[in-house]
């Protein structure tokens, strides 16, 4: 390394990191007129937003980490006159029966008679669609009534419930007693309670419960409620709990975000590592070419984690108050096909079916049976998993010369940082994963995979591992750490933006903050205006 450089320069804002909310926080800073600095230790920008080309001579840019998109708000879209086209799935999901995948549930949201058809012909009864849209009903009320308020100061838990339950100024509760009921169940007693109050079906469980567990290693019933948590974040998105399609991959989506930092003014440097970071004064460290240089804010401004809290402990001698992260839970895999495989359900066709989200035996009993072998440290025998199909809404994202060809993204659960680690862990859980993904399907997935100019199979694998050593996330944790509470915990935190820290110059704006987690932008925009006042 070179000796250390100091610079005469000062900005208004310094960010660490250039991930999609580092970029939401420097265009909002930039376009209130504020010189705003953006070290980025990758040589690109995007963090966990982005798509690549990881097969050679194959065109197909995948979006290799995040996929879909929900929490992004309109209201940042609109604000920061972001280039991105969201596409609504028309079919939710489908769910091979375990043990029987000749027999699916295919939930259509243009065909309610349809979905109640293939409720029944899974369960033998009505009561279940019943149950099932009574619940989804009630949670769209809590969506519609929750998701607005993440862009506000943070409301009091007794706020938020008035806000969802409707009461008026007296406190009579008015609308549906089940919004209520639900309401107080979801946020003070285990999800696994919830789910067997209302649904009987093991498969039907299974599929409601699977929103608890993405990313977030838990028991249904753990008391911890992360899992609930993590139930809410995934129904709440945009007030309606979609999950879309973005076209041209996320990469579109950073690349949008970029676009607009750059034009507002935001300077962005990427290959510049920091290495520490002094809030009392403004100074930033970082390495950047070999060279060590040191620049700070001007004064009363402000510096930014848009990283991890952990990793930016790393960077302070006064670190942040911030539990262990627990680790991540996922192995995620890419794959490029020749064409889409076929299904042992040959009543559904597989356009129909990949173009939601694919549930693998991922019923109640099996989530939990994974759970109790990946807390051992093994690789489940049966891992669950949902894969789905990005080209059946957007082929923007492969060349003209892979016309008929076919992404595929697989999320598989219930995989921590800990069951890869003994040697050929990793080739073994790919193995029992593909396994899992061929007892739903008519012919081996490995029959349709394509191959790439070097004649090896279009897979890529991503474990937890893979995203701490690449992406700088604890454990592998997609959410930097665990999941909060959407509103204030303390009297403290009422009237706050959930990103402020113990060092008044120093603001979280990654997915550490509260209301973080997911590509959303919302700790971004809400760190610029805790910022801007």
């Amino acid at each position: 390394m070179t000796p250390e450089r100091i610079g005469p320069e000062s900005h208004d804002d310094i960010i660490i990191g250039a991930g999609h909310n580092g970029l939401t926080a420097a265009t909002y800073l930039a376009r209130a007129g504020r010189s705003v600095l953006v070290l980025e230790a990758a040589d690109h920008v995007g963090g966990a937003a982005v798509s690549a080309m990881p097969f050679p001579g194959m065109p197909a840019r995948l979006s290799r980490y995040s996929y879909l998109v929900s929490l992004l708000p309109r209201q940042i879209i609109t604000d920061l006159d972001l280039d991105i086209t969201l596409i609504r799935r028309r079919h939710s999901s489908y769910t091979p029966v375990p043990g029987d995948p000749a027999r699916g549930l295919l939930v259509d949201t243009a065909d309610p008679d349809a979905t109640a058809a293939a409720f029944r012909a899974v369960t033998g009864s009505d009561a279940d669609f019943g149950a099932w849209q009574r619940f989804y009903d009630r949670m769209g009320t809590i969506a519609r009534r929750v998701f607005p308020s993440m862009l506000e100061p943070l409301r009091g838990v007794e706020q938020i419930r008035e806000l969802v339950v409707g009461a008026d100024s007296s406190g009579d509760p008015s609308g549906d007693p089940g919004v209520a009921e639900l309401w107080d169940q979801l946020t003070e007693r285990p999800l696994g309670e919830l789910i067997e109050k209302y649904f009987d079906d093991d498969v039907i469980r299974g599929i409601v419960a699977t929103d608890a567990l993405i990313g977030t290693f838990a028991d249904l019933h753990d008391r911890s409620l992360r899992q609930n948590i993590c139930f809410l974040y995934h129904l709440i998105g945009g007030g309606t709990g979609d999950w879309d399609v973005p076209v041209g991959g996320m990469g579109a989506v950073s690349g949008a975000l970029y676009q607009a930092a750059v034009s507002a003014g935001a300077e962005i440097r990427t290959g510049a590592r920091v290495i520490g970071v002094d809030p009392a004064d403004g100074t930033v460290e970082y390495v950047v070419g070999g060279t060590r240089q040191r620049i700070g804010t001007a004064r009363g401004s402000m510096l930014y984690g848009a990283c991890a809290p952990a990793v930016l402990n790393t960077m302070l001698d006064d670190p942040i108050d911030t539990e262990p992260a627990p680790q991540g839970s996922q192995l995620k895999i890419n794959l490029l096909l020749d064409r889409l495989p076929g299904l042992r359900d040959r009543s559904v066709a597989p356009e129909a079916a990949f173009s939601g989200t694919v549930h693998i035996n991922e019923s109640y009993d099996q989530l939990r049976a994974a759970w109790e072998q990946a807390r051992r440290d093994e690789v489940p025998d049966v891992p669950p998993c949902e894969i789905y199909c990005h080209t059946l809404s957007d082929r923007t994202i492969l060349g003209p010369e892979l016309d008929g060809k076919h992404t595929l993204t697989l999320f598989g659960l219930h995989l921590p940082p800990e069951v890869f680690a003994a040697p050929g862990a990793v080739q073994h859980a790919v193995d029992a994963t593909l396994r899992s993904v061929d007892s739903v399907l008519a012919e081996p997935i490995s029959s349709v995979i394509a191959t790439d100019v070097h004649g090896n199979a279009c897979l890529e694998a991503k474990t937890p591992l893979d995203l701490e050593a690449t992406l700088g996330l604890p454990g592998g944790n997609i959410f930097h750490r665990s999941l909060q509470w959407p509103w204030a915990e303390t009297d403290d935190e009422v009237g706050t933006w959930g990103v402020e820290t113990r060092h008044p110059r120093l603001l979280l704006c990654g997915a550490g903050a509260r209301r973080g987690g997911g590509v959303s932008g919302i700790p971004g925009r809400n760190a610029a205006m805790a910022a801007l006042g």
